[in-house]
């Protein structure tokens, strides 16, 4: 089945044991120590189902035979060489699937746009901001949730000096004109409409120009070569300040949906940036919070409306690694995000007892929950 992940176990130096998956990874991360034990001692193989997140040991005759290992894809074409080998350029520290990285170069490569989406927190911008680094172009980035003034964001000022009429151009224009550029429009689901109707021509395959005023006759500046654009946007009813995207705005780009990490890739994510700062255990702590508020937010039936993100994870063990206990960082880090009101209802209430219960303080009260206001979990 494509949700479970076979492994033997083997040694390094005679001492370290580790597991190997059968495409020749390491995922000794996924397994507990004394399960990996008991396997090599057995002589076993072990089973990981990335649905339930269990794992567990196996005859070695029930592991399927290892894959060939994967060859350099050579080709003529040296653009579609380097899409194919995209992979072994991915930023360690970013956890995005290896598909979705070798999209990613695909657009920039090919000039393409791609609109990357998903829940806020969820390392869309990350990713956008990884790829010209990892390709090597000029990088440019516009907030537009944040502008104000869209037509002086994207096009520029107009002014008069000396009985004379001067124009400013915008940056974004200058980004528009630097060829293989990498432009990422960072929030566009925030963007006021206006944004939207500018873009438009900008965006569009059979146009990719600029016009400079409303008037049919006005100056244009075409897009140049290679020039690739990257969109953020967050879509969904949660996110009460984004606007419904014009259908034939969305129609311009390729579509990424960046997936909501599992409780494991987390662990692994934590690990990589704070392993040398923070307890393995506290990493672990972190990442199991996180999950149980995803999994209650996507229930059908869920007491919470949004969720930790990884973004959140990140500022948690930032203020693990400063010297704060997990009580005090969930304190100002976690808990202000959820609504207090509803008492016990309220998801505040839920988030408290899930840090409570995980912390092995459940019944010591560290927030102050009154016996009323405790929840069943």
């Amino acid at each position: 089945m494509k949700d479970e992940i076979f492994g033997t176990v083997t040694t390094e130096d005679g001492e370290f044991i580790k597991v190997v998956s059968t495409d020749g990874n390491d995922i000794t991360h996924l397994f507990r120590d004394d399960m990996i034990k008991i396997a090599y001692k057995e002589g076993q193989g072990l089973k990981y189902n990335e649905e339930t997140g269990r794992g567990k040991r196996i005859d070695l005759d029930d592991v399927p035979a290892p894959k060939p290992p994967k060859k350099e894809i050579v080709n003529d074409d040296p653009v579609l060489a380097f899409i194919n080998n995209a992979p072994s350029i991915k930023p360690d520290h970013l956890e995005i699937t290896d598909i979705k990285w070798k999209y990613l170069i695909r657009s920039a490569v090919r000039g393409k746009n791609i609109m990357m989406v998903g829940p806020a927190g969820s390392g869309k911008t990350e990713a956008a901001k990884a790829l010209p680094t990892a390709t090597d172009r000029p990088f440019f980035y516009f907030n537009l949730g944040a502008t104000q003034d869209p037509r002086s964001t994207l096009i520029g000022n107009t002014h008069f000096k000396n009985n004379e009429t001067l124009f400013d151009e915008s940056a974004f224009i200058k980004a528009i004109k630097t060829e293989n550029a990498v432009i990422l429009l960072d929030e566009l689901s925030r963007a006021h409409p206006e944004a939207w109707n500018i873009l438009m021509t900008v965006l569009d395959e059979g146009q990719r120009y600029l016009r400079l005023d409303e008037n049919i006759n006005a100056p244009l500046v075409n897009v140049a070569p290679g020039v690739s654009f990257i969109a953020t946007a967050n879509i969904g009813t949660e996110y009460t300040s984004t606007r419904v995207l014009d259908r034939a705005l969305m129609d311009r780009f390729e579509v990424i949906e960046v997936d909501i990490l599992s409780k494991e890739r987390e662990h692994v994510l934590l690990g990589k940036r704070f392993g040398d700062k923070v307890e393995d255990g506290l990493l672990e702590s972190v990442a199991d919070i996180a999950d149980v508020t995803r999994k209650e937010w996507r229930s059908d039936e869920g007491k919470l409306s949004t969720m930790i993100s990884t973004r959140m994870t990140v500022r948690i063990c930032e203020l693990l690694a400063d010297g704060f206990t997990l009580e005090e960082a969930s304190e100002v880090g976690i808990l202000p995000f959820f609504d207090a009101s509803g008492g016990a209802d309220s998801e505040r209430l839920f988030v408290k007892q899930v840090i409570q219960k995980h912390l092995g303080t459940a019944d010591e009260d560290i927030f102050n929950v009154g016996e009323e206001e405790k929840v069943e979990l």
